[in-house]
């Protein structure tokens, strides 16, 4: 993923490149996806967000505006807090699983309880019932 799509102020997709042409340097034009939602589900870097807060400095739907980087591990809590922090975090773009912990400043876990799972299905049913 090299950069995310904005429209009228809205997530509205993902650029991305194929890794060859990456790992080769090639100057090839990346393809640009477009989606009505997107989920950062990169892990601990969030790095859509990340993208999207670097390159355009817009203000994140967290207690700072930004991304309020996670706690150290406490797999209890963190687990629920993955959950809990799954949400749409600008408009158009959502962070599950460890992205929104990074993202609300939760704490690091282990995946021992079920809750990168329950994160995920949280984004999706969340997405489905905007469709």
């Amino acid at each position: 993923m090299e950069d995310v799509v904005i429209k009228n102020d809205r997530v509205a997709g993902l650029v991305i490149n194929w890794g060859a042409v990456e790992t080769l340097k090639w100057h090839v034009d990346p393809i640009t996806l477009h989606a009505r939602y997107v989920i950062d589900g990169t892990g601990h870097p969030a790095n859509v967000t990340e993208v999207l807060v670097r390159k355009m400095g817009v203000r994140l739907n967290t207690s700072t505006g930004d991304m309020v980087g996670e706690k150290s591990m406490e797999a209890e809590q963190g687990e629920l807090q993955t959950v809990e922090n799954t949400r749409e975090v600008y408009p158009g773009l959502y962070v599950s699983g460890m992205a929104a912990n990074a993202v609300y400043g939760g704490y690091r876990m282990g995946p021992v309880f079920g809750g990168m799972l329950l994160s995920g299905r949280k984004a999706a049913e969340e997405i489905l019932a905007r469709l």
